[in-house]
């Protein structure tokens, strides 16, 4: 999230030897990850299909499958660090998998972490699917996937939802086996899947504590994702649907932007960049991602756009590898004249071009833009002082307003922005022009709280509606944690803001706090 820590020491207390083996770690991957596989039947001494299955990023004809051979997942996974698995799957259009409509085999290397991602083509547009594997004698879990719809087909009806935030010692993932139980055709994961810190200093009264310090080299990572995956709710949801996912700030380093570490000075940029490429490189081996988001040392593309008939168009954003550093010293503060420098971008400007040119050229009805941080310009302070939060679109105005005065005077409607990252609901309206309280609006942005991140929370709390008279278009505040489910047809997109009652205990229930829509042609949004 974006709680700047009071101490400076803490990376320079990290011993170098650390990254040193994080950089030897990544140095001599190979472009796919391929080596010949032992001879004869493996054997395991344990069901290797701990951490479950996955699908993602569907498209009308395929989709990628996804699972990780690991008998001791938080011990490295394992299996032998030179041995390959040949990994049978098998995809069927029933749930009992008796109608098979393909099937294949694939290696797991060691060289990615004995994962396996299958991008299967030739499938039906807009239909469910099930899918397994198998490797030696030892099955898969079985999990339901679901195409999109043909391009530009019409298409009355999608349901999907998103979320965001999972702090593993913060409390349960039980909003995920909520999830499950709706009928969703995809979920959009906009970051913080992990978090990388050690157990918290002070852990009484914590649910579930992680299982290392501060995670720094590629086994670090693969460990702390297998924490995270071994959660049967977390394993449940993605088992239900295929997910389209895409990275914050905890899967590296609270608050980086690009090769900026959230501590300036103690960790050289080398060291960090290192980091980087072992994180990027778990955060692949472990995600339901294809080919085309392979990491190449310490850069990896995230950003992609999905489609679903003529409906629903998603470019899913990536601001965290491409920005500039956050202006001001970061935290919570009033802009200083840094913040209004016109190079500062949040997106980079390749990544802008490529937002730009397909909104202008996009035909769907809604054009939907799931990324990481607030767009609205939320004034935190209470009162005649304004203070912004520099990790935010907030703090670097030129870029918002690039997008937003794209929006207008290229008439692009109807576009509703996806964000995470704050632990809070929100329902906020945006405008063409920050600096006027009553411009039109030109978009709407749905805010969704964590998962878990921040515990238990509240409906409200003190001084929310001295904010949202200070920030008109704010329409909507929660404080609880949950998720968003969101139903879209050609006349309305509408999102329905889920609440858990807790989290910092199993078993907690939801519910629907409110539902707000955005009416074809009509920017903005307004109760359901």
């Amino acid at each position: 999230m974006n709680n700047r820590f009071s101490s400076m020491s803490r990376h320079s207390q990290l011993d170098r030897r650390r990254f040193l083996m994080a950089a030897a770690s990544v140095a001599g991957l190979p472009l796919v990850g391929v080596t010949a596989c032992g001879t004869g039947e493996p054997q395991f001494s344990t069901n290797p299909f701990t951490l479950g299955v996955a699908s993602g990023d569907p498209t009308p004809d395929g989709i990628v499958f996804w699972t990780r051979l690991a008998t001791d997942p938080l011990n490295g996974g394992g299996l032998p660090p030179d041995q390959s698995y040949e990994v049978s799957w098998r995809v069927a259009s029933d749930s009992n998998m008796l109608q098979e409509v393909q099937k294949g085999t694939a290696t797991a290397t060691p060289e990615l972490g004995h994962s396996v991602h299958v991008e299967v083509e030739g499938l039906e547009p807009g239909r469910h699917y099930w899918y397994e594997f198998r490797a030696g004698s030892e099955e898969s879990p079985r999990g339901r996937t679901r195409t999109a719809d043909a391009a530009n087909a019409p298409l009355d009806r999608l349901r999907m939802g998103f979320a965001t935030c999972q702090h593993y010692e913060a409390g349960y993932f039980t909003a995920y086996r909520h999830m499950v139980a709706e009928d969703l055709d995809i979920v959009f994961h906009l970051g913080d899947y992990i978090y990388e810190g050690g157990p918290a200093k002070e852990s009484a009264g914590r649910p579930r504590l992680h299982n290392s310090p501060e995670i720094m080299t590629l086994a670090d990572y693969r460990n702390r994702y297998a924490l995270y995956k071994l959660d049967p709710d977390l394993q449940a949801a993605h088992a239900a649907f295929p997910w389209s996912v895409t990275w914050d700030d905890h899967e590296l380093d609270n608050n980086y932007a690009s090769d900026i570490p959230e501590e300036k000075g103690p960790m050289e940029r080398e060291a960090f960049l290192a980091r980087r490429a072992a994180a990027y490189q778990a955060y692949y081996e472990m995600m339901p991602l294809r080919r085309s988001s392979m990491p190449e040392g310490a850069d990896m593309r995230l950003y992609r756009r999905l489609s679903y008939g003529n409906l629903a168009q998603f470019d899913v954003l990536d601001t965290r590898q491409y920005r500039t550093d956050q202006p001001c010293g970061d935290g919570n503060k009033p802009l200083c004249d840094e913040a209004f420098n016109p190079e500062a971008t949040m997106l980079g400007a390749e990544q802008e071009r490529w937002l730009f040119d397909g909104l202008r050229k996009s035909q769907a009805r809604w054009k939907v833009l799931p990324q990481q941080v607030m767009m609205a310009p939320l004034d935190r302070a209470l009162g005649p002082e304004k203070i912004y939060s520099m990790d935010k679109w907030a703090a670097y105005p030129a870029g918002l307003n690039r997008f937003l005065s794209f929006l207008k005077e290229g008439s692009i409607d109807n576009t509703v922005v996806l964000t995470g990252d704050i632990h809070n609901h929100w329902v906020c309206n945006l405008s063409s022009d920050l600096n006027d309280p009553d411009a039109a609006p030109v978009a709407t942005e749905f805010v969704t709280t964590s998962i878990s991140s921040g515990g238990d929370g509240s409906d409200l709390r003190e001084g929310v509606e001295q904010m949202m008279s200070e920030n008109p278009f704010v329409q909507f505040f929660n404080n609880q944690r949950g998720y968003v489910s969101c139903t879209i047809t050609p006349e309305n997109f509408q999102a329905d803001y889920k609440v858990m009652d807790f989290v910092e205990k199993p078993g907690g229930s939801i519910s629907t706090r409110a539902s707000f829509a955005v009416e074809n042609g009509k920017a903005g949004a307004v109760k359901a």
